[in-house]
């Protein structure tokens, strides 16, 4: 005979009409909770999944004031920092150690070059004997016109003394005294006589234009000697390395009584009456800087005001290097190498739309952004324009009051629309 199971059934008690009305309740509150989650639950499926709100960024997109400026630390750095080059082969000995002050005129180091000196020596020796060479040739010369002015003066008395013989003679042929052939040889001998002179004074002339010539080029190679002569003194006296300006020796390049080459440098002065202030800027804000923008330098307790000077034409490690000037008076109490803060000032404009900016703009390469509605963000395309260190200006894309994901959107993958857990 096969048992039934009725030894183990057990009659159910019926609950008390209050446990009921609790079960009901909590059926309804059950009921309302999924009506209420089902639009959500519905918008979450059409997501590309979900992301922790506490992970993300956001941000405000707002109307306000737009200031671009570029904020960094800078270094105080000598505006003139001549590096000094030895100007001829030699032994150098110097003068002043690194870190001594010096003044502008004062001997830093001195170049011992045998080979310059001999040259000086031998080309002064040239010049000298050109002088006495040129001395010579003017007394000759004044002596050889002296010899043709004889010889003019000599011929122009002939004159003379041909014309009263003629005048005599031919006296004494009207009185009857003499024959008419000695009044045409009295004739003759003044036309010769004339002839003579004529001579005397064309070789006198010539004469005195060689000796002229002759005497200048003498004097013309003398003065080329001079010169030569001059430029190899300045080459000794520049042996002789003084300081451009007042100042410090910065770095020395050699030691003392070394052979440097022509050319080698020997070691640098900081003019610390001209500083400047030296900072890094980013490449992405350095196609904005230009020389001329104002700027403040603040450091010691103080703020000065400052314009860039300069900008370098290279980029070194995805940075531009620039100098800042300083206005009016330079400060004091400042050292080469002093750390200051330096803030430059691209642009401001009073209503601009703009948001924080973040790595969003990496992220997207700045054409989209994600905004939050209703709990979603919502991949939206965006156009920004000019960035400043923490905000960016919307072109368009967004409006006042829409909240932006600023940071942390690399979690969305580039999905359309990702639904934000709480």
């Amino acid at each position: 005979m096969i048992r039934d199971t009725s030894s183990q059934d057990t009659v159910i008690a019926r609950p008390p009409r209050r446990r009921r009305l609790m079960v009901v309740a909590a059926a309804v509150a059950v009921l309302a909770l999924g009506a209420w989650s089902l639009p959500h639950a519905r918008q979450m499926l059409g997501t590309g999944g979900s992301v922790s709100a506490e992970r993300l960024g956001l941000d405000d997109v707002g109307r306000g004031p737009f200031v671009r400026d570029i904020q960094a630390e800078g270094r105080v750095v000598a505006a003139f920092s001549p590096t000094l080059f030895a100007p001829a082969a030699g032994a150098v000995t110097l003068q002043v150690h690194a870190g001594d002050s010096v003044t502008k005129g004062q001997v830093l180091a001195t170049i011992a070059s045998p080979e310059l000196s001999a040259k000086l020596a031998q080309e002064q020796s040239t010049a000298d004997t050109l002088q006495t060479d040129t001395l010579r040739g003017r007394v000759e010369a004044g002596e050889q016109r002296a010899a043709l002015q004889g010889a003019r003066e000599n011929a122009a008395i002939d004159v003379k003394a041909a014309e009263t013989d003629l005048a005599r003679q031919q006296k004494a042929f009207d009185a009857g005294a003499a024959a008419g052939m000695q009044v045409d040889h009295a004739r003759d001998a003044l036309e010769k006589a004339r002839i003579a002179l004529s001579h005397a004074e064309a070789g006198l002339h010539s004469k005195d234009d060689s000796l002229k010539f002759d005497v200048q080029a003498r004097e013309q190679a003398h003065a080329r000697q001079v010169l030569l002569v001059d430029d190899l003194k300045r080459q000794v006296a520049e042996l002789t390395v003084r300081s451009p300006v007042d100042g410090q020796v910065g770095q020395l390049f050699v030691a003392e009584r070394a052979s440097v080459a022509k050319d080698a440098q020997l070691l640098t002065v900081i003019a610390l009456s001209q500083l400047e202030v030296q900072m890094q800027v980013a490449e992405s804000f350095a196609r904005d800087l230009a020389v001329g923008m104002p700027g403040e330098i603040a450091g010691n307790g103080r703020t000065w005001k400052a314009r860039v000077s300069g900008i370098s034409p290279e980029v070194v490690a995805n940075q531009v290097a620039a100098r800042l000037r300083f206005e009016g008076d330079m400060p004091e109490q400042l050292r080469q190498n002093q750390r200051l803060s330096v803030r430059v000032l691209l642009d401001q404009r009073p209503d601009v739309l703009s948001v924080r900016a973040g790595s969003f703009i990496d992220e997207s390469g700045g054409q989209y952004a994600y905004v939050v509605r209703d709990g979603v963000a919502v991949k939206t395309p965006v156009r920004l324009g000019a960035r400043s260190v923490d905000r960016v200006e919307i072109l368009s894309g967004l409006k006042p009051g829409d909240r932006v994901v600023v940071s942390g959107a690399e979690n969305f993958h580039a999905e359309p629309s990702v639904g934000l857990a709480h």
